[in-house]
């Protein structure tokens, strides 16, 4: 297995368990440990989409990071 594809396995795994617990009410899916672990977890699976390119996975990741970022500086800045 090459580290590409390790880090989407590892990417997977963090957007399952961030849904997961947001299912289970573990995570609040408006805060940021929630948004920061979709947010990692789709930039993972991206990094190993360089490797293995499929348009369709590479738009719907991007776009799961980019509403993950945007809850996250939402978060940050309504915090203040």
């Amino acid at each position: 297995m090459s580290p590409f594809d390790a880090a989407g396995l590892v990417g997977v795994a963090l957007i399952l368990a961030a849904y997961a617990a947001a299912q289970l009410r573990v995570l609040d899916p408006t805060r940021p440990p929630a948004l920061v672990t979709n947010l990692v977890g789709a930039c993972l699976i991206l990094l190993s989409l360089t490797r293995a390119f499929n348009l369709s996975a590479a738009i719907v990741e991007a776009a799961w990071a980019l509403i993950a970022l945007f809850g996250l500086v939402r978060a940050l800045i309504a915090r203040d």
